[in-house]
């Protein structure tokens, strides 16, 4: 594998380095991802039932001790609690913005490293090409061994760029999935949370 890496030529390195720069950002969303799943559907029905046994504060409390989107989402809620169901429903929205953003974060770099491996495998293969086609001016004689070595040199980048792609676009769907799972369970909880707002109001 480290003989291959090497006859791809200079191309190699590059693609090597947008490989890792995409797994620290698959790295980084993972960590932040799976760290406030804890903090879910189970959490969100214990504090409608905190709402509603023992009031704001206690609820409030519980909220600013956890982490995540589903928690920030209610901690806003009940400190606009005052406005009735609508003013929580109005500034839950607001913050949910801010969530999503906090969860989409640094998915486009991974969509840029996706995108750039390949490119810069095709755009190695050029060069490969064209260094092997000067290889052979160079000799003066159209050897099969001359040939198949600048081709083969040429096509391993694009083999590279593709398997580089390949990876990051798995890991980035895994993300994109947890993504997705998150932002059904904070539908759910904020829907339960704001029935148990209008039942405290009233």
């Amino acid at each position: 594998m480290v003989e291959l890496f090497i006859d791809g030529g200079s191309f190699m390195w590059p693609i090597l380095g947008i490989f890792i720069v995409g797994l620290v950002f698959v790295g980084e969303r993972l960590i932040h991802l799976i760290s406030t799943l804890k903090w879910g559907e189970d959490f969100a029905f214990d504090i409608t039932d905190q709402l509603e046994g023992s009031g704001v504060l206690e609820a409030q409390t519980k909220c600013e001790q956890a982490n995540g989107p589903i928690a920030n989402l209610f901690l806003v809620g009940l400190e606009n609690i005052n406005k009735g169901v609508n003013g929580v429903e109005k500034s839950i929205d607001a913050q949910a913005n801010v969530e999503m953003a906090s969860l989409e974060k640094n998915m486009t770099w991974i969509a840029l490293c996706i995108a750039t491996a390949p490119m810069l495998g095709f755009l190695g293969t050029v060069w490969g090409m064209v260094s092997a086609f000067d290889a052979i001016a160079a000799a003066d004689n159209i050897s099969a061994k001359i040939v198949a070595e600048g081709i083969s040199q040429a096509l391993l980048t694009t083999a590279f760029g593709l398997v580089v792609a390949v990876i990051l676009q798995i890991l980035q769907n895994t993300v994109l999935y947890i993504i997705d799972n998150q932002i059904v369970s904070i539908q759910k909880a904020v829907n339960a949370f704001l029935k148990a707002v209008e039942k405290f109001s009233n």
